[in-house]
């Protein structure tokens, strides 16, 4: 099965796929940003045959002006998903938090931190946040699925029990 990790972000959105990282930075603002992403990811999609995706949620406790914008991002984002047929499951912060670091309210340089101490993988450069957390994503899907790369203590895979995965029956994400 050939997955996906996404963590959306206007400036930097990243992704994994089957281990490997990457992200889309775009210039443009408004609409034509949406749509460069949209685009972007539609060729990903496309030319990797990404059979499922798993992506970021919402942060519903972010406080800051670009709340909406993303919100957009993640409509145009998840509509693109269903439009191309690629089932998605949506992964919240706090349980990628957890499965990373094996507590919920953990930092993002926590999170970075964890996974470079786990897997030697060394994230740098001004997207190795989202890279990071797409790959985490990825590999929370992958864990579900039984085909992850690393083992992960008992704590970190509670986290999985947290996320609804029943795209697996329905084909679909919601």
């Amino acid at each position: 099965m050939n997955t996906m990790g996404l963590d959306l972000s206007l400036t930097s959105t990243g992704y994994s796929i089957l281990g490997e990282t990457g992200s889309i930075s775009v210039k443009s603002k408004g609409p034509e940003r949406l749509f460069d992403i949209r685009e972007d990811l539609s060729n990903i999609f496309t030319t990797q045959s990404i059979d499922a995706v798993f992506v970021e949620g919402y942060a519903f406790s972010a406080r800051n002006s670009q709340s909406h914008k993303i919100g957009e991002l993640g409509g145009v984002v998840r509509l693109l998903m269903y439009e191309m047929s690629i089932p998605f499951v949506e992964i919240s912060p706090t349980s990628r938090a957890k499965f990373a670091t094996g507590k919920g309210n953990a930092a993002k340089s926590e999170v970075i931190s964890a996974i470079s101490a786990k897997t030697g993988i060394i994230w740098s450069g001004s997207s190795a946040d989202d890279q990071c957390d797409a790959w985490v994503l990825e590999e929370m899907g992958r864990s579900y699925l039984g085909c992850g790369k690393y083992e992960w203590p008992k704590s970190n895979m509670e986290s999985l029990k947290s996320v609804d995965w029943s795209w697996l029956e329905k084909g679909q994400g919601e």
